[in-house]
């Protein structure tokens, strides 16, 4: 009885032994020097100010930001302290600031975090508007912006706080989506 079990727990072992080597050689973690490349930018820029031109050769974005960073494994780019003019059909462009942002699929998508603020002046159809939130998406060749964050709208004579929003910066319409509040706050 007592050989049975040995020799049962020796081609335990044996099997035991030959699989972990098995495993052992066949896996191959990735290499860390190949994952730190595909983390590390392939374009620095500092002192950003890039217009970009329409078909018709007028001015329909500017980007200024003094450091970028471009990573091409994922085409996102990351912006410290981006200013954002978004020009539309009216005279008055929008404008976006921020502490950081992230660039997608070139300039598609826009993601905008920590003290964001959009703005722009008042215009024939539109009173000026500045519009305060943690963080906010635009979609800089649709002309749209939103978020789902809360948000405070203000105007002449008018504090709005909301959750949620989504802008057509061209024609400058404002959709608050929850839980909006109005103040009136009369001239001084």
């Amino acid at each position: 009885m007592t050989s049975k079990y040995l020799i049962i727990s020796i081609i335990t072992i044996m099997v035991l032994g030959v699989t972990s080597s098995v495993m052992y050689f066949s896996y191959r973690p990735q290499s860390t020097i190949t994952m730190r490349s595909t983390l590390r930018p392939d374009a620095i820029m500092e002192n950003v100010s890039a217009v970009i031109m329409d078909k018709q050769g007028k001015p329909s974005l500017k980007i200024v930001s003094p450091r970028m960073l471009h990573f091409a494994a994922n085409d996102t780019t990351q912006l410290l302290e981006p200013e954002l003019t978004l020009y539309r059909k009216s005279p008055k462009p929008w404008f976006i600031k921020a502490k950081y942002a992230k660039a997608t699929q070139g300039i598609e998508k826009v993601n905008f975090w920590e003290d964001v603020s959009i703005h722009h002046a008042a215009d024939q159809g539109n009173p000026a508007t500045l519009i305060r939130t943690p963080t906010l998406t635009v979609h800089p060749n649709k002309q749209i912006a939103l978020t789902d964050d809360l948000i405070t709208l203000i105007q002449p004579n008018l504090i709005v706080k909301a959750t949620g929003m989504f802008a057509d910066m061209n024609t400058g319409d404002i959709k608050l989506i929850s839980q909006a509040r109005g103040e009136y706050v009369p001239n001084s």
